[in-house]
């Protein structure tokens, strides 16, 4: 019996300290134990890589910089140089407060760096603003502004009420009718039109134009000054004024009274607008008032139209009247 206690002992003895190491087994990590398992060594071979096409977003694009240098180098151009220092350090060399309040690093690299060329362009600052750093320098004017500053007295041209020749403005208020400025407009600008795209005119010697006229095959390539030279070629010198009484007994008298450069237009473009509106119609629309107006003008430096015997007779008659003007100043 006591024989066979110690065997059962020394049995119990054996098999508890193999469930010890069980339990100790159990509570090590399992990522030692894998390692433990794997053993990994030196002479190892990598894993194969896969021989599946990789996508486009796994491989990193270059930076712009090295793209451009690659680039350049194929073309024979040139690039940026990769050595080169950033933008910041380019100020912080020209800037020396900059440069000691920068951190040790970049200090340490400026130091031990020196320019090692020039790149054929940069990202740095341009040089607009380098020049506005650099008071010595004298290329860049104006500073501060990216176009010059204006002349100054401003021209008349400048104004949004004076941005039109004087006499487009002027003939077109003579054509607005109630008060439709857009259509008065429209009018002058298919009157233009008309003159611009119309044959040259030919000249009449009995009916000169006003001198220092340009040829007239010039004519069709500036239509406002066609239509300037049309109106200043027919417009009267002067006026007739009936007074009644100057000479005594109620005989009325023939005064001419001289006109101003306005006026005298007024009256050639009055007398333009009553010639055009009795011409016959070609047709209907709201663009065949304005090709009878231009016709008429183009007849008027062809010396083809009705306006330069009604100028010349206002003329005539100014001439038989001249002899009345002591009476007209008297009465002033």
């Amino acid at each position: 019996m006591r024989s066979r206690f110690q065997l059962l002992h020394s049995g119990r003895s054996i098999a508890l300290p193999h469930k010890a190491s069980e339990f100790r087994a159990h509570r090590i990590p399992l990522c030692l134990r894998l390692q433990q398992i794997r053993n990994i060594t030196a002479d190892e071979k990598p894993l194969p890589e896969s021989e599946q096409p990789k996508g486009p977003n796994q491989d990193q694009l270059p930076h712009v910089s090295e793209e451009a240098a690659a680039t350049g180098k194929v073309t024979g151009e040139g690039g940026p140089e990769l050595e080169q220092g950033s933008p910041v350090q380019e100020v912080l060399k020209r800037d020396e407060n900059s440069k000691e309040k920068a951190p040790k690093v970049m200090q340490e690299e400026l130091k031990a760096s020196s320019p090692k060329g020039s790149r054929s362009y940069s990202t740095s600052i341009p040089r607009r603003a380098q020049a506005m750093i650099n008071p010595e320098s004298t290329e860049v004017q104006n500073q501060g502004h990216i176009f010059g500053l204006p002349e100054l007295p401003l021209p008349s041209a400048s104004h949004l009420k004076h941005r039109y020749d004087p006499v487009i403005h002027q003939v077109t208020n003579l054509l607005m009718q109630d008060g439709k400025l857009s259509k008065a407009q429209r009018n002058m600008a298919m009157i233009l039109e008309r003159l611009r795209t119309a044959a040259p005119p030919a000249p009449d010697p009995r009916h000169p134009l006003i001198p220092g006229a340009p040829p007239t095959n010039h004519l069709p390539l500036n239509p406002i000054l066609y239509l300037t030279l049309a109106i200043d070629s027919v417009a009267p010198l002067l006026r007739i004024r009936s007074q009644r009484g100057a000479a005594g007994g109620g005989v009325a008298l023939q005064i001419p009274i001289p006109l101003g450069l306005r006026q005298r237009r007024r009256t050639a473009v009055m007398w333009i607008l009553d010639a055009a509106s009795k011409k016959r119609t070609k047709g209907s629309g709201r663009t065949m008032f304005a090709h009878k107006v231009a016709d008429e003008l183009i007849a008027i430096v062809e010396g083809k139209s009705g306006v330069w015997d009604r100028r010349g007779g206002v003329h005539k008659l100014g001439i038989a009247a001249r002899a009345n003007l002591s009476f007209g100043n008297r009465r002033r």
